[in-house]
């Protein structure tokens, strides 16, 4: 798919997306025990890989993702918010992954990014993307052949219903649904591209 045929919509309404202001108390020391992410990512993550984490907040999971894939791996840490950027950067170079990493400001309708990804993560941020369809056809796009898309909304936010039909559009698309993992708090799936 041309990335740059995908629909044009704009992020009007502040409310969908998670503020920068909420990082301090949502993405702190206590959200890698609670939401892993060697235990969560770890059956789906090698050394080496390339992955992608989509609406990566202030980093928590890129941190622990760019920890899975070792010096000889890459994540790229993706965000609509420069000042979420700042804070993952700053928490990479803080942990000595900051070679590991690189760092991409989203667009308000597409991701933005180029080339063939191992592993991508969608966790806590599918349910604010304006035109989910849009999204999972360009992660799709960008997945090598048998890459894994994971994806992890709050329950507290997105109903059952809301998430089967994003699967079943996922589906549409060409993922086939690998697995329903437990994730505390959370609705979640493993994607893969065939």
């Amino acid at each position: 798919m041309n990335v740059d045929r995908v629909q044009n919509i704009e992020v009007s309404d502040s409310d969908h997306v998670c503020s920068v202001s909420h990082v301090k108390w949502m993405d702190n020391f206590i959200r890698p025990l609670i939401h892993n992410p060697k235990r969560l990512f770890g059956k789906y993550v090698n050394s080496g890989m390339t992955v992608l984490d989509v609406g990566c907040g202030g980093g928590f999971a890129s941190l622990g993702l760019a920890r899975l894939v070792g010096n000889n791996g890459k994540v790229v840490s993706a965000d609509l918010q420069q000042g979420m950027l700042e804070i993952a950067k700053k928490r990479a170079e803080k942990a000595g992954l900051s070679n590991i990493m690189e760092f991409h400001v989203c667009e308000s309708h597409k991701v933005g990014v180029s080339g063939d990804f191992d592993f991508a993560l969608a966790f806590y941020m599918l349910h604010e993307t304006p035109n989910y369809e849009a999204f999972l056809r360009e992660i799709y796009s960008i997945l090598k052949s048998g890459g894994v898309f994971f994806v992890a909304d709050p329950k507290l936010h997105v109903s059952k219903d809301y998430f089967e039909e994003t699967m079943g559009k996922a589906e549409e698309i060409g993922f086939k649904i690998a697995e329903r993992p437990k994730v505390l708090l959370s609705r979640a799936v493993v994607l893969e591209k065939p």
